[in-house]
């Protein structure tokens, strides 16, 4: 796997509160100097030259009012220091039938991904920072001049959009588009190859569409993994019967897919399957998925598993 662009770690801040008036104040730059040196002291520089990034899996565009989403988002990006990277998509299977209809959203002749798209083309447009709205003659507050956008607005999240693609084509839509590519554990389509080769043919494609499409920065890639290295009797008695999962080929939304299968087993047996990995190691980003369901504790010792097991061997960061 390509050496990663971000590791994880924590970000500092510091605010200096005037004792008596409890307000801020500015902090001197020798003061600053300082706190920077005391925090040095106590955590390792790799720590020191990260930042923990805020992430969504994919938010079904089919349900979003693209404007009010812009607004959130714009929002949560310029509270957490821009670290917001969101992830959208058309959207998986569903609890209900056509839910997007309860919120108020009916698709042209039926066509729910292409209202997706729709959603998603006004939300990255907005997100630009464009003016487009006319400003009243006589507003409540001041308008700036011009055309009024969305706010608030937060400078670069426009780059830090992830489309979730389940096919090769889909992939190459969002590298058109401007967007991250997220790539899960399943692709709505089947060739015949073993998944991570599927999918790192997926990842080929979407960077070929987009040096076509002549953006000027360098795309990030992510795929998933469930990945479970069996340490203890817990890791066993969870997923110790995973241990020799292949992929499967079945059927989602009425066409056929292909499934990736769930790394369990020992952990210098995992680390040979996960560097054989093609998508693995042609992506710049590996999300874990975690089984929720069985409480923070538990996937906490997943993460520390992996973290202290796989990641030195395979160079993940």
């Amino acid at each position: 796997m390509a050496t990663p662009e971000f590791t994880i770690g924590i970000e500092e801040e510091y605010l200096l509160v005037d004792r008596d008036s409890l307000a801020l104040v500015e902090v001197p730059d020798d003061m600053m100097a300082d706190c920077k040196q005391a925090l040095a002291d106590q955590v390792s520089p790799e720590y020191m030259q990260c930042q923990i990034e805020i992430g969504t899996g994919v938010i079904d565009m089919r349900y979003e009012n693209p404007l009010y989403m812009a607004e959130d988002a714009g929002a949560a990006d310029l509270i957490s220091g821009g670290r917001l990277q969101l992830g959208i998509s058309r959207g998986s299977p569903e609890q209900v039938v056509d839910g997007y209809r309860y919120f108020g959203y009916e698709p042209v002749d039926g066509d729910h991904a292409a209202m997706a798209r729709q959603h998603t083309s006004v939300l990255l447009d907005v997100l630009t920072g464009k003016g487009f709205a006319e400003p009243s003659p006589r507003p409540m507050f001041p308008n700036p001049p011009g055309l009024l956008r969305i706010e608030p607005h937060s400078e670069g999240l426009r780059d830090r959009i992830w489309w979730g693609a389940g096919s090769r084509s889909t992939a190459e839509w969002a590298a058109e588009q401007g967007m991250n590519l997220m790539s899960s554990t399943l692709l709505t389509e089947d060739t015949g190859v073993p998944f991570h080769e599927l999918q790192a043919e997926q990842i080929q494609m979407f960077r070929k569409a987009w040096e076509a499409a002549g953006h000027e920065r360098t795309p990030r890639v992510s795929v998933s993994r469930s990945v479970f290295p069996l340490v203890d009797d817990r890791d066993r008695a969870y997923f110790g019967t995973q241990s020799e999962s292949r992929d499967q080929v079945g059927h989602i939304d009425g066409g056929i897919a292909r499934f990736g299968k769930t790394y369990a087993g020992e952990p210098d047996r995992l680390v040979e399957e996960l560097a054989a990995d093609e998508a693995v190691r042609a992506a710049d980003t590996l999300l874990l998925t975690v089984p929720n369901q069985l409480g923070v504790d538990y996937n906490a010792h997943v993460l520390e598993s992996v973290m202290t097991h796989l990641a030195p061997a395979l160079g993940w960061r």
